[in-house]
């Protein structure tokens, strides 16, 4: 159950019709803080603008309730204009670790990002991507021909990695997923299983001629020739849920599904 510290909520909504209205509704309704000031952000949308608004206010310790006027919403609440107050404070609260992503670019910039689903790396151009992989420091596969590779939280297993045919992995396991798209060479590569407390290092060969981008929630960097990712241990993203509809429960429900 949460336990609100106040009633200063910041509604923020994608720019859809349906998240407009939602927006105008509730805003009527409810006193509309800005998202800067509030105590609780409000997402109307989809699950990217609940990430997106993870990533904007979850550092500061504000917690984040979704709730669907987007498409799939596999992160959001349903929608309705009732009892708001009364629904946020009988939510459960599901604290992920996001991940972070330093990159470097062809041209030795410096690039940092938060993920709380994944970091991917994709090709630029119709040449395959070529990429070695260490974990903690030592070398694991020398030349990974791709499309590309990504490494996934629990949180983001049933997104782009279920897509990939990554494993989904119970939310409080202590486990990532490093998984290939569209694998060339090795041919039946398709990934691997990690600690949490993995350092992930993938190394472009050819970056120059072989364009690869890296992204991480909202932040895209192209012509990357080196990334680096951890787990963060401080950073502790909230994310609100009705008790009938928790996080852990959608997992059980996506593997079970056809």
């Amino acid at each position: 159950m949460y336990i609100m510290k106040s009633n200063k909520i910041g509604f923020i909504a994608s720019s859809t019709k349906e998240a407009q209205e939602a927006l105008i509704e509730l805003s009527k309704k409810y006193e509309n803080v800005a998202p800067d000031k509030a105590d609780l952000i409000v997402a109307l949308g989809g699950d990217g603008l609940l990430l997106h608004a993870l990533e904007s206010f979850g550092k500061n310790d504000v917690p984040v309730y979704g709730m669907n006027r987007g498409t799939v919403g596999f992160l959001m609440n349903h929608y309705s204009n009732d009892n708001l107050i009364q629904r946020i404070e009988k939510a459960e609260i599901t604290t992920i670790n996001p991940l972070i992503m330093k990159a470097i670019d062809i041209k030795e910039n410096a690039h940092k990002g938060y993920a709380i689903n994944e970091v991917s790396l994709l090709r630029q151009s119709r040449m395959t991507a070529k990429i070695s992989i260490n974990i903690d420091g030592k070398n694991r596969l020398p030349e990974l021909i791709c499309d590309g590779v990504l490494l996934a939280t629990p949180a983001g297993s049933t997104a782009y990695n279920l897509s990939a045919h990554g494993p989904i992995l119970p939310l409080n396991s202590e486990l990532l997923s490093l998984t290939s798209i569209c694998a060339f060479r090795p041919r039946r590569w398709r990934g691997a299983l990690l600690s949490k407390t993995s350092s992930v290092e993938l190394i472009i060969k050819e970056p120059e001629v072989r364009g690869v981008s890296a992204s991480a929630g909202n932040k895209e960097v192209r012509d990357v020739k080196s990334v680096n990712i951890t787990l963060s241990k401080d950073l502790n993203f909230k994310i609100l849920f009705d008790p009938e509809n928790n996080l852990e429960e959608r997992f059980l429900i996506e593997q079970f599904s056809s």
